[in-house]
């Protein structure tokens, strides 16, 4: 392959230079194009043809449905590793060997006491708030606790700005479920895994003791992996153009969870449980659904089946799937949602025109109900999506400004009146 792309211009020939990545991707570089041709710009809305970055965090071919951390595979993590290693390789590089990962925890541990005034920031919000407001404002305001900015060039205090946050959100995640629940605010304990303590802050009684359940500590552990990192999706470009500015960490963050809020991103799995008690309220009939799913010309769409980026199938989707099985099957619920949930599943993966489509059952549809039979308010599912996604802001984040990217800016085409004299009002 040639090194040098030509791009011809009424008659004009440019030549670009050609980059090839490490998976043998290859990209044109054109910084220099809009230079060297007098303003001449590409047009790609929604970038789904552009790079923005050069990246060394998450590879992802959706052809194939290849997803993986720093060159591991998703596979393998979800089965064999722990999220915290997971969170520690996404954003320092490398897995953690024991004694590592215990201090990272240690580390963690200490920043998860929430200065007391945050309560105060909390209790302002009416019930009625969508936790996903409330989580990106709460984020944004640990900004007045911690003024200073990160000095990315010091790797000290880099790695105490990570354990901060990675020690106060789950605080403020557990918190902003029991505010919409009017439960007493919980902290963790020191004795506890870091997403066994996700679990206590979120779900303990105030009138009893906490007991773990092993095969919910496993799922939401896989569930958060499985979340940590996705490219350069819509809020982790958010991240990364925040934080080009040279905004803090945590307004970056809560810029994040802002664009993560979205139906088409991250409130994808809250719209799967809100499709399947649409069809409960209809009378929980599958089959006419998935004969309206069919229908061009029928508004109904089916939610949680295929992906935008992966054509084949979601490999996420094929780990999660065993897990909701072992949840559903340890609780022992009888619920009709799950139960429509798993009808119209069955059929999907049974009929030819979902099949020859690759409309697989994605990552969104099983993670809904996993947190549907945990307990977690569907209002909450986008909350659990941020929780996973931290570790890939923060790295992405990381990786932005440490290597001393540009601010961001993209170009636009100018599609409006040209010029045009004033008219003073009595004229017009």
């Amino acid at each position: 392959m040639s090194d040098k792309a030509t791009l011809e211009i009424n008659g004009e020939k440019y030549e670009l230079p050609i980059i090839i990545g490490t998976e043998q991707e290859v990209a044109i570089d054109i910084k220099s194009l809009r230079g060297e041709t007098g303003g001449v710009i590409t047009l790609d809305p929604g970038y789904k043809n552009t790079g923005s970055c050069e990246s060394s965090i998450t590879f992802l071919d959706g052809e194939k449905g290849i997803l993986r951390y720093r060159g591991y595979s998703i596979e393998e993590l979800a089965e064999k590793a722990s999220f915290l290693e997971v969170v520690y390789l996404l954003i320092f590089g490398e897995l953690p060997n024991k004694e590592t990962l215990d201090k990272f925890h240690e580390d963690i541990k200490s920043h998860s006491v929430v200065d007391d005034d945050l309560k105060k920031i909390l209790d302002a919000f009416p019930k009625s708030a969508h936790p996903m407001g409330v989580l990106s404002s709460l984020t944004s305001a640990l900004t007045a606790f911690y003024p200073s900015s990160v000095d990315v060039a010091s790797e000290e205090a880099m790695y105490n700005s990570i354990v901060t946050i990675l020690g106060k959100f789950p605080v403020i995640v557990a918190w902003t479920m029991r505010k919409k629940q009017g439960l007493p605010l919980e902290y963790g304990d020191d004795k506890l895994g870091y997403v066994e303590n996700i679990l206590k802050m979120m779900f303990k009684s105030p009138n009893g003791d906490y007991i773990q359940n092993p095969i919910l500590v496993n799922a939401l552990d896989k569930l958060l992996i499985l979340h940590a990192d996705h490219e350069q999706n819509c809020s982790t470009s958010t991240v990364r153009i925040t934080g080009s500015s040279h905004a803090g960490l945590f307004v970056s963050l809560a810029s994040g969870i802002s664009a993560l809020w979205g139906p088409l991103h991250g409130g994808a799995n809250q719209a799967v449980l809100e499709m399947l008690e649409a069809i409960k309220a209809d009378g929980g009939d599958t089959k006419k659904y998935m004969a309206k799913a069919k229908d061009k010309n029928d508004p109904f769409r089916l939610m949680g089946f295929g992906h935008r980026v992966y054509k084949n199938f979601d490999p996420r989707a094929l780990i999660i799937k065993q897990a909701a099985e072992e949840v559903l099957a340890d609780l022992g619920i009888e619920d009709p949602i799950l139960d429509i949930a798993k009808g119209l599943a069955k059929e999907a993966l049974e009929d030819s025109y979902f099949v020859d489509r690759k409309l697989y059952p994605n990552v969104d549809f099983y993670s809904g109900i996993i947190y549907r039979a945990m307990g977690i308010p569907v209002e909450m599912f986008t909350v659990m999506f941020a929780l996973g996604r931290l570790p890939g802001w923060i790295a992405q984040w990381k990786e932005m400004r440490t290597r001393k990217e540009p601010i961001g800016r993209p170009r636009q085409l100018y599609i409006g009146e040209t010029y045009r004299p004033f008219t003073t009002i009595d004229k017009r």
